[in-house]
């Protein structure tokens, strides 16, 4: 099942890839044929310049018997291309399509000159033997559009992936919060009956056999099952958090997890030297926690190494980090391990760590986070809690 997991989480990765390489190819093919639409776009329009030129030189040399209407639709034609004509010492003889401003009209001519001189280059217009006039033009706002058009699209591709991606994780989150939630209560309430059977049992077992040590020992394990019951059953419900003490929690847990794993695990803690913290905690979720990222850490190391939790106080936050000897990982999984389903074993569902991340951050306004990771050197996860001073 956890390979199948994987597989399918490596599928939905490669699937966004994909995605975003197709929105990309999009948008270059299509700022490349606009560029190209634009550039020829440009040459008609150089060409109606000219042809305005042309026009304008005719109805200056006119006389009384020419026909002028001719010229001056020509130039009347053109309401979309912005054109100055300039002399020789770059005095302003006429403009046309510009967006005046209502003062400092002057200044406004000086800068946009200085503007199309260094745009395009000019068409000139020999008048006669010494008299020559420069039309310098803009970009029309037809044009202007279409070389902003790529950029715009670009954007509105970006906001789309944006929306689109927020409103899947959104719904995506939302649909494994209903999963998570039902799943754990009704693994609660279908452990809750054959749990209080066993301790029912154990009960009259103790009373009939009161000198068998076995019989304290199957009490323990039931009471375990039923801790394990009431862990789940909490989860989707607001936890009931209170001050504890940290030392103790963590001990509590490391002395469960010493137990149940190879003597070839050694598990230690180390607290701030004649310290004693308190936390507001759930102390059956905590306990999970840290339960789990020890059974990450002996799988890590093959049953085989050291795990040491070292505790330290910062200001108002504590650091619990948690170091063990295993097999470590590469830096692209520090966020991928915390992913429901995501795991490198063979068995397993990989649901241990996206279940400490979810207790830690939502439950107890904390952080957990890959600190840092070597291969085959080992791995450091860090959990940041507030710090409550005794109650």
């Amino acid at each position: 099942m956890a390979i199948h997991i994987n597989k399918l989480y490596e599928l939905t990765q490669r699937l966004k890839l994909i995605f975003i390489l197709v929105a990309i190819a999009i948008v270059l093919v299509s700022t490349l044929f606009t560029n190209r639409l634009a550039k020829t776009l440009a040459t008609e329009e150089r060409k109606k310049v000219e042809i305005w030129a042309e026009a304008t030189r005719q109805l200056i040399q006119s006389n009384e018997e020419s026909n002028i209407n001719f010229s001056l639709s020509i130039i009347e034609a053109n309401t979309t291309i912005p054109v100055v004509i300039i002399d020789d010492k770059d005095n302003i003889m006429q403009s046309r399509n510009f967006d005046e401003p209502s003062k400092n009209v002057d200044e406004f001519y000086k800068k946009e000159l200085i503007r199309l001189k260094a745009k395009n280059p000019p068409i000139e217009l020999h008048l006669d033997d010494n008299t020559t006039q420069y039309f310098y033009y803009d970009d029309s706002s037809l044009l202007k559009q279409l070389y902003y058009f790529p950029y715009i699209q670009f954007g509105v591709i970006i906001i789309f992936l944006l929306v689109a991606f927020f409103a899947f994780s959104g719904t995506k989150k939302a649909e494994q919060n209903q999963v998570w939630v039902g799943l754990s209560k009704e693994t609660a309430h279908q452990l809750g009956t054959p749990i209080s059977s066993l301790l029912a049992w154990v009960d009259l077992l103790k009373l009939k056999y009161q000198e068998d040590k076995l019989i304290n020992d199957m009490e323990k394990d039931v009471n375990r099952l039923r801790i394990i019951a009431e862990r789940f059953s909490k989860i989707g419900s607001k936890p009931d958090l209170q001050v504890v003490s940290l030392n103790e929690t963590l001990d509590n847990a490391i002395q469960y997890m010493a137990k149940r794993s190879s003597q070839k695990v050694a598990i230690q803690c180390h607290f701030p030297e004649n310290e004693h913290l308190f936390l507001k905690l759930n102390v059956p979720l905590f306990e999970w926690v840290i339960e789990n990222l020890c059974k990450n850490a002996i799988d890590a190391m093959d049953g085989t190494g050291r795990i040491d939790i070292y505790v330290q106080q910062k200001n108002n936050e504590v650091f619990i980090d948690v170091k063990d000897t295993g097999k470590g990982m590469d830096k692209r999984k520090y966020k991928v391990v915390f992913t429901p389903g995501f795991t490198t074993k063979k068995r397993g569902w990989g649901l241990g760590l996206s279940l400490a991340k979810r207790i830690i951050e939502e439950y107890h306004g904390g952080k957990i986070f890959v600190k840092q990771s070597e291969i085959n050197v080992g791995t450091v996860f860090r959990i940041i809690m507030k710090i409550n001073s005794k109650e």
